[in-house]
């Protein structure tokens, strides 16, 4: 069974990809588990652009001043003891991720505007990463900030980047942008090798008894696969990046949808968090697991002889209906649904 694909001008040997999660790339030992249990990259754990400034300013100073002034509170930045790593430390776990592995390593720089992205850009792109992915978290608050300006901030950053270095670049999106199909052209305009959709807003909770804001990461589950899905689905042939599929892959036949949407690799990382690294064994069905219909053996099941025969199978292009993907899969869905009836007293 040949489960080789490409993605960022890489071969990769299958397209079960670990994306940026810091509990599972920031120790060295769990990258080669990753790597033995089948991963075939790493996606490592994001800088953040706080990160950067923190070497050439006191962060906890600026972000405390001034905290009860502002409707949009900067207590609700990280805390510094809670950063992952700093920038220096960061290019060298690089260095050694590639001393160890074999499989692709990709970098993750995350922020919210251009200053130090170009050069952190260039000095990861010297510490030997493989590609680079740009994870622009942001939730536009300004009043006065356009859905274009917002736009045009993203395409800055990224042709920037581009203009910078030579090794390929992933842009992680969110899934909130008026047009997203007008804006995936655009990044393609700008040079974007692959769009990953979708990026996951962890939103904060209230803690009412001691009046905190606090983080609250919730896991994702199957369910949320169906939004990146249909939209890899609906830009599959009709822009030139690879398309990668983040949120809801728990199980082999999870990657067989999203391969079919159109995906060129998934992205592993709730389900890993849950189960463990080994779990991704099971995702492949390797030898000596053989649980559910998984990857490989769904393959089998179905006499496909390669993921690559799946990848746009089922994507709108290839559709016989292709308002499936519109407006009468949402009317179908609303018609079909029955409600549990109500039992008698």
């Amino acid at each position: 069974m040949n489960l080789t694909t490409t993605y960022l001008c890489l071969e990769l040997r299958s397209p079960l990809v670990v994306g940026a999660a810091a509990p599972l790339s920031e120790d060295l030992d769990n990258i080669k588990r990753l790597e033995d249990a089948g991963a075939a990259a790493i996606v490592l754990h994001s800088l953040f652009e706080e990160q950067i400034e923190q070497e050439t300013l006191d962060f906890h100073h600026h972000s405390r001043y001034g905290t009860d002034s502002f409707a949009e509170a900067l207590t609700y930045f990280p805390e510094p003891e809670i950063f992952h790593v700093g920038p220096d430390l960061y290019l060298e776990h690089i260095r050694r991720a590639k001393e160890i592995t074999q499989i692709p390593i990709i970098a993750s720089l995350n922020g919210t505007s251009m200053g130090g992205w170009t050069s952190y850009a260039r000095q990861i792109e010297q510490a030997g990463t493989d590609a680079l992915e740009l994870n622009i978290y942001g939730i536009p608050t300004d009043l006065d900030l356009s859905g274009a300006d917002l736009e045009s901030e993203y395409l800055n950053i990224v042709s920037a980047v581009k203009f910078s270095i030579e090794i390929p670049v992933a842009v992680k999106l969110s899934p909130y942008f008026s047009n997203l199909a007008y804006m995936a052209q655009r990044l393609q305009m700008v040079g974007a090798d692959a769009l990953v959709l979708f990026n996951r807003f962890y939103q904060p909770d209230i803690d009412i008894e001691n009046l905190e804001v606090i983080p609250h990461v919730l896991l994702s589950t199957a369910q949320d696969l169906r939004l990146p899905m249909r939209w890899i689905a609906l830009l599959y042939g009709r822009i030139i990046p690879d398309l990668a599929a983040s949120g809801g892959i728990q199980k082999g036949t999870d990657v067989v949808r999203m391969l079919m949407a159109g995906a060129r690799v998934t992205m592993v990382v709730s389900a890993l968090l849950r189960h463990g690294i080994e779990h991704l064994q099971t995702i492949l069905l390797q030898r000596g697991y053989a649980n559910e219909q998984e990857l490989e053996r769904w393959l089998e099941a179905h006499e496909y002889h390669s993921v690559r025969q799946l990848q746009g199978t089922m994507s709108q292009a290839a559709c016989p209906t292709p308002s499936e993907f519109e407006r009468v899969q949402y009317m179908k869905a609303i018609q079909t649904y029955r409600p549990h009836p109500v039992k008698s007293r």
